[in-house]
């Protein structure tokens, strides 16, 4: 089909055409980025912990007074715990993941710095590593002698210097040290220097709050936690143990010492859920916004060809009486919408390049991978194409004898 008269045509109607043409274009240029911002929340909820998370629970308690002994009684729940049915590990952890609670402290490579290379998590608690199943991919876990008890260390701060190893994420390891193994290196918190020991694959922080790429910054220390500076307890269970075990822990705790409550027992799969819902309900919002402007793009589009095809029924008269077949009129009217689209696209395509390097200096958001500009092409030629449908059939049907005596 000669596209001069499709062009002529488009001439003659400029401002609807000059409408329709910048619809197109913004739809295009807000549905790259938004399904680009989608992808990008869903991937955010899968982000790896580092821990065996289908195995864990966490029980949250908080004292009435003040624990008579609060070393004792941590070891007491501790050996209680690890008796029940279905438990293989237990811990008293200063923290867990997906909590948005955590002890973060900067980090130097040199004592001489005056500010610190960066900020990471810190973790403690005896046992950890094995309870969480983080998984040790180098150096080795701390020995029992290596454990110092917390609650002493912080009631006398001339303990801190016998803090002396500690185990270190990969993440953290190619951050301080690049293209280095981190084992024998000595990093300082404040005037304290500690030797990496080991190195774990990974362990993600409690809070994201210094962005994904920071995630696994994490570190574990050697310090035995007491029930007056813990109060999460965290236990491995066998498959398909947890929800026993969880009830069954609650009520042995209790039972142990009716002075406490549970504030809180959940698989850490909840608490992950939990922790990533806000990610979840913004791809939904910008899922409607998506399929709010394909609704009302392909409406404009719609609008406009039915516009037409009453418009020019003289015409559509006049070219079937002259030999154009039904297939003529409605390639004709698909046509047509499809150069207004593609105009559109490529015009969107620039748009939402322009939106991405806002977010880009703004937000800290990721590049627009190309990838997405042909499938937003795609997605408006075949929604153009579909809306069109309708009112080109309208018109392929109109009969020459009609057409010709309604002028």
């Amino acid at each position: 089909m000669e596209l001069r008269p499709i062009l002529s045509t488009l001439r003659r109607h400029r401002i609807p055409v000059l409408l329709l043409v910048l619809e197109i274009a913004l739809t295009c240029a807000i549905v790259c980025n938004a399904v680009f911002l989608i992808s990008q929340r869903l991937q955010r909820t899968q982000m790896a912990s580092g821990v065996a998370e289908s195995e864990l629970v966490q029980i949250q308690l908080a004292a009435i007074g003040k624990p008579a002994d609060a070393k004792a009684r941590a070891q007491e729940d501790l050996a209680l715990l690890r008796q029940l049915p279905g438990v293989t590990a237990a811990a008293l952890v200063s923290q867990v993941p997906f909590t948005n609670s955590s002890s973060n402290t900067g980090i130097k490579l040199d004592p001489a710095q005056k500010l610190p290379t960066l900020n990471a998590t810190m973790y403690m608690g005896e046992g950890l590593i094995g309870t969480y199943g983080v998984r040790l991919v180098a150096g080795r876990d701390f020995q029992a002698d290596e454990y110092l008890d917390f609650d002493a260390m912080k009631s006398d701060p001339n303990l801190q210097s016998k803090v002396g190893s500690v185990i270190v994420t990969q993440a953290l390891g190619e951050r301080l040290w690049p293209g280095q193994s981190p084992l024998g290196k000595n990093i300082y918190l404040g005037e304290t220097s500690v030797r990496v020991i080991g190195v774990v694959q990974a362990l993600i922080r409690p809070s994201l709050f210094m962005g994904d790429n920071a995630a696994q910054w994490t570190m574990i220390f050697p310090l035995r936690m007491s029930a007056a500076s813990a109060s999460r307890y965290v236990l491995r269970t066998a498959s398909g143990q947890r929800e026993a075990v969880l009830e069954g822990a609650a009520k042995a705790l209790r039972k142990a010492d009716p002075h406490r409550i549970i504030l809180e027992k959940k698989t850490l799969d909840d608490i992950r859920s939990e922790f990533f819902q806000n990610d979840r309900a913004m791809a939904g919002i910008l899922a409607g916004v998506i399929a709010a402007l394909l609704v009302v793009t392909a409406l404009g589009i719609v609008g406009l060809a039915s516009f037409w095809v009453a418009q020019r029924r003289r015409t559509i008269g006049v070219r079937r009486a002259l030999g154009a077949t039904r297939r003529n009129i409605l390639n004709y009217f698909q046509t047509e919408n499809f150069l207004l689209a593609t105009i559109g696209i490529a015009l969107g395509m620039v748009l939402a390049y322009g939106i991405n390097l806002f977010l880009m200096t703004h937000y800290e958001l990721p590049r627009l991978p190309p990838i997405y500009f042909p499938i937003g092409a795609v997605v408006l030629w075949l929604i153009g194409q579909a809306a069109v449908l309708g009112p080109a059939l309208r018109a392929a049907a109109v009969p020459p004898v009609v057409a010709t005596r309604s002028v």
